[in-house]
Formats: C-alpha cells, sequence, structure tokens
C-alpha cells in the first residue's frame, strides 16, 4: 500500500469549537467546514492536517457511532515548544505535564483539547548514552 496522505479525524460532540480549538492554540486554518465535519491544515505547513467529525454522522460506523474521541495522544513535533508552551500558558490552557527535557531523546510539554484529547508538543533532542543505544541507526541524524 502505498500512503499518499495521513492524518488523524477527532470525534467529538462540538465540531466547530474542537476545530476553532486548533485554529485558536495550534495555528490551524479550515480548508473545509461543514456543521458535521472541519478538515483543517497547519498554517506553517500544508502536509500536516487534522480533521474533525460529529460523533454521531451517518458515516462514522454504528459500533462507534456517538463515541467522542479518548484515550489519544497526538504528538506535533515543533521547531520551538518553548514558544508554543508560552502561548499556550498565555491563553490560560492548564499544562497537564510541564515543558521538559526527557533523557529519552524529547523537550516537550503536554495540554488538552477540549474533548480531553492530549496534546504533546514535542522537539527531538539528542538522547541520553542508554537511550542511544535503543534507536535504530537510521534514526538519529
Amino acid at each position: 500500500m502505498k500512503t499518499t496522505s495521513y492524518y488523524p479525524v477527532l470525534m467529538t460532540n462540538d465540531v466547530a469549537g474542537t476545530a476553532d480549538f486548533y485554529v485558536r492554540h495550534l495555528r490551524f486554518k479550515p480548508l473545509f467546514s461543514s456543521d458535521w465535519y472541519v478538515h483543517l491544515q497547519s498554517s506553517e505547513d500544508e502536509g500536516v492536517n487534522l480533521g474533525v467529525v460529529r460523533a454521531d454522522h451517518e458515516t462514522i460506523p454504528e459500533p462507534a457511532r456517538g463515541k467522542a474521541s479518548q484515550g489519544l495522544l497526538i504528538n506535533f513535533e515543533v521547531e520551538d515548544p518553548d514558544a508554543v508552551h508560552e502561548r499556550i500558558v498565555a491563553a490560560g490552557l492548564p499544562i497537564l505535564h510541564s515543558l521538559r527535557d526527557e533523557a529519552f531523546g524529547q523537550r516537550h510539554f503536554i495540554f488538552a483539547d477540549p474533548n480531553g484529547v492530549l496534546i504533546d508538543v514535542i522537539k527531538p533532542i539528542p538522547p541520553s548514552a542508554e537511550f542511544l543505544k535503543q534507536y535504530a541507526p537510521e534514526a538519529i541524524g
């Protein structure tokens, strides 16, 4: 299978509110908007996309219909997590995992969208010697 695009689609009971959250706080812009689905694209990188669908829409298979997204962690790899952290704090959003450097090779912090979907804002950093051994050679640049 040759994948030509990949993006998550969040199932929610509040399509407009969820889309607005990603537009206001993570610099997305809507490419398609309806009352049941919004397709968002990063205003900084057109290859980064996110969908938001009404959880009870008829296109959702019956066993999953009506269930909003839960238990999900979305990673956004960025150049400057400190600047994003500053914006999120200034917006008054709660930080669930403080901005920190991790030995496994990330500087990151975590907050949540209105549905409780966790958002992990990450910048790769050099891992400790202990974690470096766990990386495939091609993963280290």
